[in-house]
């Protein structure tokens, strides 16, 4: 039985106070959330606070990039070596907006997959596709890409210690969200092409649905088989929402 993880990535948002207000406000669903792992990511520069605020253990957090190298002369990046100091468990890795504006190509992704991983955190691999490759039909081909760039160069195997978010480009911060029949869709199709490849890590990863998830939309996503919890934009800053997105993942 796959546990339900809820996280919730806050993107170039926060402040000293609201990251302390919204966490404080945070912890009683998180509390209450008995069988689900809630974590979040902010901006590196508030790991640190976020390590202060979450010592209980009832909320885990990540990065949101780490840097192919760990140490060195490169100036703005930020080390897993580092981030695994402050207490972190993950680290996102591939997402559209780091595939886009930042130019990072199936190639570079699989990279830093492996150096988050080595360096003790557990990778949050982002795949989908685009709303133009969706509609040529290559939704498919577009996430079975992304995966094989991380299984060529290091194995299924190495999918086992980590997660898969499924996050459509054309449904990220624009408010469209895929249909539960949809999302379930493409997550089942993830399972069974993994399947193809090793049964046992199929089985085993979790794998989350990103896109404009909201409190009105999360419960039925989440009661789809294949759909093991979301990868919340906007909707995590916001302490009502992410809090009965919580709950949905719990129900």
């Amino acid at each position: 039985m796959r546990t339900p993880l809820v996280m919730g990535n806050w993107k170039l948002n926060g402040t000293k106070e609201s990251i302390n207000a919204l966490l404080e406000g945070l912890a009683p669903a998180a509390a209450a959330a008995t069988g689900v792992e809630v974590a979040v990511c902010p901006p590196a520069i508030f790991l640190g606070q976020v390590e202060s605020l979450v010592k209980d253990g009832a909320i885990e957090f990540g990065a949101q990039n780490c840097d192919l190298n760990t140490a060195g002369a490169f100036t703005g990046e930020t080390s897993a070596v580092t981030v695994k100091e402050f207490g972190a468990k993950y680290s996102l890795v591939g997402h559209s907006e780091r595939r886009t504006l930042h130019n990072e190509t199936d190639e570079v992704v699989a990279a830093k997959f492996k150096v988050i991983q080595e360096n003790g955190l557990v990778p949050v691999l982002c795949i989908g596709e685009t709303l133009e490759e969706r509609e040529a039909d290559k939704t498919a081909s577009v996430v079975e890409t992304q995966l094989k760039a991380v299984i060529d160069a290091h194995g299924v195997a190495s999918l086992s210690n980590s997660v898969i978010a499924y996050e459509p480009v054309w449904a990220i911060g624009t408010g469209k969200v895929a249909s539960k029949e949809q999302a379930q869709e493409v997550h089942a199709h993830i399972r069974q092409w993994l399947a193809a490849q090793d049964a046992e890590v199929a089985q085993k990863v979790q794998i989350l649905y990103g896109g404009s998830v909201g409190a009105a939309t999360a419960a039925d996503l989440f009661a789809q088989a294949d759909i093991d919890g979301g990868l919340v934009g906007g909707a995590s800053l916001k302490v009502e929402d992410f809090s009965a997105i919580i709950a949905a993942a719990k129900a």
